[in-house]
Protein backbone atom coordinates (compact mmCIF):
# COMPACT_ATOMS: atom_id res chain seq x y z
CA UNK A 1 0.00 0.00 0.00
CA UNK A 2 1.54 3.29 -1.14
CA UNK A 3 -0.10 6.58 -0.25
CA UNK A 4 -0.91 9.13 2.45
CA UNK A 5 -2.74 9.11 5.74
CA UNK A 6 -4.11 12.17 7.55
CA UNK A 7 -3.84 11.66 11.32
CA UNK A 8 -5.21 13.89 14.08
CA UNK A 9 -2.30 13.70 16.50
CA UNK A 10 -3.26 13.86 20.18
CA UNK A 11 -1.30 15.87 22.74
CA UNK A 12 1.31 14.19 24.90
CA UNK A 13 3.10 12.08 22.30
CA UNK A 14 5.74 12.78 19.67
CA UNK A 15 5.23 12.64 15.92
CA UNK A 16 7.56 9.62 15.92
CA UNK A 17 5.24 7.93 18.44
CA UNK A 18 2.37 8.39 15.98
CA UNK A 19 4.39 6.75 13.20
CA UNK A 20 5.26 3.82 15.49
CA UNK A 21 1.66 3.32 16.61
CA UNK A 22 0.27 3.42 13.05
CA UNK A 23 2.98 1.02 11.84
CA UNK A 24 2.03 -1.44 14.54
CA UNK A 25 -1.73 -0.98 14.13
CA UNK A 26 -1.83 -1.30 10.34
CA UNK A 27 1.10 -3.75 10.02
CA UNK A 28 2.94 -1.54 7.55
CA UNK A 29 6.74 -1.58 7.42
CA UNK A 30 7.47 1.79 5.89
CA UNK A 31 5.85 4.99 7.20
CA UNK A 32 7.18 8.50 7.71
CA UNK A 33 5.71 11.88 8.65
CA UNK A 34 6.00 15.11 6.69
CA UNK A 35 6.57 17.61 9.48
CA UNK A 36 7.05 17.36 13.24
CA UNK A 37 4.37 18.46 15.66
CA UNK A 38 5.59 19.14 19.21
CA UNK A 39 4.44 16.62 21.85
CA UNK A 40 2.27 19.25 23.57
CA UNK A 41 0.56 20.10 20.24
CA UNK A 42 -2.31 18.32 18.52
CA UNK A 43 -3.71 18.34 15.02
CA UNK A 44 -2.94 17.36 11.46
CA UNK A 45 0.04 15.08 10.92
CA UNK A 46 0.45 13.82 7.37
CA UNK A 47 1.97 10.35 7.07
CA UNK A 48 3.55 8.90 3.94
CA UNK A 49 3.05 5.16 3.53
CA UNK A 50 5.19 2.70 1.57
CA UNK A 51 6.87 4.11 -1.52
CA UNK A 52 5.09 7.44 -0.90
CA UNK A 53 7.76 8.19 1.73
CA UNK A 54 9.75 9.48 -1.26
CA UNK A 55 7.12 12.21 -1.65
CA UNK A 56 7.35 13.82 1.81
CA UNK A 57 8.96 16.89 0.22
CA UNK A 58 5.68 17.70 -1.56
CA UNK A 59 4.32 19.06 1.73
CA UNK A 60 7.43 20.87 2.98
CA UNK A 61 6.74 24.19 1.24
CA UNK A 62 3.07 24.37 2.12
CA UNK A 63 1.59 27.02 4.41
CA UNK A 64 0.12 25.87 7.71
CA UNK A 65 -2.67 27.13 9.94
CA UNK A 66 -2.94 26.83 13.71
CA UNK A 67 -5.14 27.66 16.64
CA UNK A 68 -3.75 27.92 20.11
CA UNK A 69 -3.57 29.72 23.44
CA UNK A 70 -0.97 32.26 24.51
CA UNK A 71 -0.25 32.99 28.17
CA UNK A 72 1.29 36.45 28.55
CA UNK A 73 3.59 37.53 31.37
CA UNK A 74 5.48 34.23 31.62
CA UNK A 75 8.70 33.06 29.96
CA UNK A 76 9.60 29.34 29.78
CA UNK A 77 12.81 27.79 28.46
CA UNK A 78 10.80 25.76 25.89
CA UNK A 79 8.60 28.76 24.91
CA UNK A 80 5.59 26.68 26.02
CA UNK A 81 4.15 25.96 29.45
CA UNK A 82 5.57 22.42 29.58
CA UNK A 83 9.03 23.83 30.25
CA UNK A 84 10.78 25.50 33.16
CA UNK A 85 9.47 28.94 34.15
CA UNK A 86 12.36 31.39 33.91
CA UNK A 87 10.74 34.82 34.23
CA UNK A 88 7.38 36.37 34.94
CA UNK A 89 5.97 39.86 34.92
CA UNK A 90 2.73 41.81 35.12
CA UNK A 91 0.85 42.05 31.83
CA UNK A 92 -1.32 45.11 31.36
CA UNK A 93 -2.12 45.17 27.62
CA UNK A 94 -5.70 44.75 26.42
CA UNK A 95 -7.12 42.78 23.49
CA UNK A 96 -7.03 45.80 21.17
CA UNK A 97 -3.33 46.40 21.83
CA UNK A 98 -2.53 42.72 21.33
CA UNK A 99 -4.49 42.65 18.06
CA UNK A 100 -2.62 45.70 16.78
CA UNK A 101 0.72 44.06 17.62
CA UNK A 102 -0.39 40.90 15.81
CA UNK A 103 -1.36 42.90 12.73
CA UNK A 104 2.06 44.54 12.66
CA UNK A 105 3.67 41.07 12.50
CA UNK A 106 1.79 40.09 9.33
CA UNK A 107 4.32 39.91 6.50
CA UNK A 108 7.88 38.56 6.37
CA UNK A 109 10.42 38.68 9.19
CA UNK A 110 13.62 36.97 10.29
CA UNK A 111 12.70 34.45 13.01
CA UNK A 112 15.16 32.82 15.37
CA UNK A 113 14.33 29.10 15.87
CA UNK A 114 14.00 28.07 19.53
CA UNK A 115 16.62 25.91 21.19
CA UNK A 116 13.90 23.36 21.90
CA UNK A 117 13.47 22.35 18.25
CA UNK A 118 14.37 19.41 16.00
CA UNK A 119 16.79 21.46 13.88
CA UNK A 120 20.20 19.81 13.63
CA UNK A 121 23.41 21.74 14.20
CA UNK A 122 26.67 19.82 13.85
CA UNK A 123 24.72 16.58 13.58
CA UNK A 124 22.86 17.08 16.86
CA UNK A 125 19.29 18.18 17.42
CA UNK A 126 18.93 21.50 19.21
CA UNK A 127 16.54 20.11 21.82
CA UNK A 128 19.15 17.53 22.87
CA UNK A 129 21.67 20.32 23.41
CA UNK A 130 19.04 22.40 25.23
CA UNK A 131 18.36 19.53 27.63
CA UNK A 132 22.08 19.53 28.45
CA UNK A 133 21.76 23.18 29.41
CA UNK A 134 23.55 24.42 26.29
CA UNK A 135 22.47 27.31 24.13
CA UNK A 136 24.24 27.72 20.81
CA UNK A 137 24.10 30.26 18.04
CA UNK A 138 21.30 29.68 15.54
CA UNK A 139 20.69 31.23 12.17
CA UNK A 140 17.55 33.27 11.72
CA UNK A 141 15.23 32.16 8.94
CA UNK A 142 12.91 34.21 6.78
CA UNK A 143 9.28 33.32 7.51
CA UNK A 144 6.00 34.85 6.45
CA UNK A 145 2.99 35.45 8.68
CA UNK A 146 -0.14 35.41 6.51
CA UNK A 147 -2.67 35.96 9.30
CA UNK A 148 -2.43 36.36 13.08
CA UNK A 149 -5.41 37.34 15.21
CA UNK A 150 -7.13 36.96 18.54
CA UNK A 151 -10.07 34.54 18.58
CA UNK A 152 -11.06 34.93 22.21
CA UNK A 153 -9.84 36.42 25.47
CA UNK A 154 -9.90 33.88 28.30
CA UNK A 155 -8.64 36.22 31.02
CA UNK A 156 -6.31 39.21 31.39
CA UNK A 157 -3.25 37.15 30.49
CA UNK A 158 -4.61 34.33 28.33
CA UNK A 159 -5.76 34.65 24.72
CA UNK A 160 -6.81 32.15 22.07
CA UNK A 161 -5.45 32.92 18.60
CA UNK A 162 -5.42 31.87 14.95
CA UNK A 163 -2.27 31.94 12.79
CA UNK A 164 -1.59 31.22 9.13
CA UNK A 165 2.12 30.95 8.40
CA UNK A 166 4.72 29.87 5.84
CA UNK A 167 6.92 26.81 6.11
CA UNK A 168 9.55 26.84 8.83
CA UNK A 169 7.63 29.15 11.17
CA UNK A 170 7.76 28.28 14.86
CA UNK A 171 4.51 29.29 16.54
CA UNK A 172 6.15 29.16 19.97
CA UNK A 173 8.67 31.74 18.77
CA UNK A 174 5.88 33.77 17.16
CA UNK A 175 4.21 34.06 20.56
CA UNK A 176 7.47 35.04 22.26
CA UNK A 177 8.24 37.62 19.56
CA UNK A 178 4.72 39.05 19.87
CA UNK A 179 5.20 39.52 23.60
CA UNK A 180 8.62 41.07 23.06
CA UNK A 181 6.97 43.64 20.79
CA UNK A 182 4.71 44.41 23.76
CA UNK A 183 7.71 44.57 26.15
CA UNK A 184 6.54 41.43 27.94
CA UNK A 185 6.84 37.65 28.05
CA UNK A 186 4.63 34.91 26.59
CA UNK A 187 4.39 31.17 26.09
CA UNK A 188 2.03 28.76 24.38
CA UNK A 189 -0.21 26.68 26.62
CA UNK A 190 -2.04 25.00 23.72
CA UNK A 191 -1.41 24.51 20.01
CA UNK A 192 -3.41 22.71 17.33
CA UNK A 193 -2.46 22.42 13.66
CA UNK A 194 -5.57 22.86 11.54
CA UNK A 195 -4.17 22.47 8.04
CA UNK A 196 -1.16 21.84 5.84
CA UNK A 197 -1.69 23.50 2.48
CA UNK A 198 -5.18 22.48 1.27
CA UNK A 199 -5.35 19.47 3.62
CA UNK A 200 -7.47 19.96 6.75
CA UNK A 201 -7.55 18.18 10.10
CA UNK A 202 -11.33 17.88 9.63
CA UNK A 203 -10.62 14.91 7.34
CA UNK A 204 -8.03 13.31 9.60
CA UNK A 205 -8.48 10.11 11.58
CA UNK A 206 -7.47 9.45 15.15
CA UNK A 207 -4.84 6.80 15.76
CA UNK A 208 -7.56 4.56 17.23
CA UNK A 209 -9.91 4.96 14.25
CA UNK A 210 -7.39 4.86 11.40
CA UNK A 211 -7.50 1.90 9.03
CA UNK A 212 -5.90 0.92 5.74
CA UNK A 213 -9.10 2.05 4.04
CA UNK A 214 -8.24 5.62 5.05
CA UNK A 215 -5.00 5.62 3.07
CA UNK A 216 -5.21 7.97 0.09
CA UNK A 217 -3.45 6.08 -2.68
CA UNK A 218 -0.76 7.74 -4.75
CA UNK A 219 -3.05 7.51 -7.77
CA UNK A 220 -5.88 9.25 -5.92
CA UNK A 221 -3.50 11.94 -4.67
CA UNK A 222 -2.34 12.73 -8.21
CA UNK A 223 -5.73 12.46 -9.90
CA UNK A 224 -5.64 16.13 -10.95
CA UNK A 225 -1.98 16.12 -12.01
CA UNK A 226 -1.16 16.13 -15.73
CA UNK A 227 -0.77 12.63 -17.18
CA UNK A 228 1.55 11.20 -19.79
CA UNK A 229 0.58 7.87 -21.39
CA UNK A 230 3.49 5.86 -22.80
CA UNK A 231 3.75 2.63 -24.77
CA UNK A 232 5.06 -0.64 -23.35
CA UNK A 233 8.61 -0.05 -24.59
CA UNK A 234 8.84 3.32 -22.83
CA UNK A 235 7.12 1.97 -19.72
CA UNK A 236 9.91 -0.59 -19.35
CA UNK A 237 12.44 2.23 -19.44
CA UNK A 238 10.43 4.27 -16.93
CA UNK A 239 10.35 1.31 -14.54
CA UNK A 240 14.16 1.25 -14.77
CA UNK A 241 14.34 4.91 -13.75
CA UNK A 242 14.99 6.57 -17.11
CA UNK A 243 14.83 10.37 -17.35
CA UNK A 244 12.30 11.72 -19.83
CA UNK A 245 12.68 14.77 -22.05
CA UNK A 246 10.98 16.93 -24.67
CA UNK A 247 10.63 13.92 -26.98
CA UNK A 248 7.86 12.71 -24.67
CA UNK A 249 6.52 15.95 -23.18
CA UNK A 250 7.19 19.68 -22.89
CA UNK A 251 6.16 21.04 -19.49
CA UNK A 252 7.36 23.02 -16.51
CA UNK A 253 5.13 21.11 -14.06
CA UNK A 254 5.32 17.66 -12.40
CA UNK A 255 3.41 14.86 -14.09
CA UNK A 256 2.46 11.22 -13.69
CA UNK A 257 3.16 8.45 -16.19
CA UNK A 258 0.53 5.88 -17.08
CA UNK A 259 0.73 2.81 -19.26
CA UNK A 260 -1.77 2.13 -22.04
CA UNK A 261 -3.82 -0.02 -19.66
CA UNK A 262 -4.59 2.97 -17.39
CA UNK A 263 -2.16 1.94 -14.65
CA UNK A 264 -0.11 4.64 -12.94
CA UNK A 265 3.58 3.78 -13.22
CA UNK A 266 5.59 6.79 -12.00
CA UNK A 267 5.67 10.38 -10.79
CA UNK A 268 8.13 12.80 -12.43
CA UNK A 269 9.41 16.26 -11.54
CA UNK A 270 11.23 18.84 -13.65
CA UNK A 271 15.00 18.47 -13.32
CA UNK A 272 15.89 21.27 -15.76
CA UNK A 273 14.37 22.71 -18.91
CA UNK A 274 12.88 19.82 -20.94
CA UNK A 275 14.44 17.20 -18.62
CA UNK A 276 12.36 15.25 -16.12
CA UNK A 277 13.49 12.93 -13.33
CA UNK A 278 11.54 10.01 -11.84
CA UNK A 279 10.85 10.70 -8.15
CA UNK A 280 8.61 7.71 -7.55
CA UNK A 281 8.30 4.50 -9.58
CA UNK A 282 5.51 2.16 -8.48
Amino acid sequence: MDGFLWIDKPTGITSHDVVFKIKKKLHIDKIGHTGTLDPFASGLLILCVGKATKLAHLFSNMDKTYEGTIVFGKHYDTFDTTGVLLESSEFSHNEHEISLAMQKMIGSYQQLPPMYSAIKVGGRKLYDLAREGKEIEREKRLVEIKDFKVIKQNDNQTYQFFASVSKGTYIRTLAVDLAENLSSYAALSELRRLSVGPYNVHYAKTIENASKNDIITVEQFFENTQKLVLNDYMIKLVKNGVYLDDRQLITDQPFVVYDEHENMVAYYEVKSKNLYKPVLVL
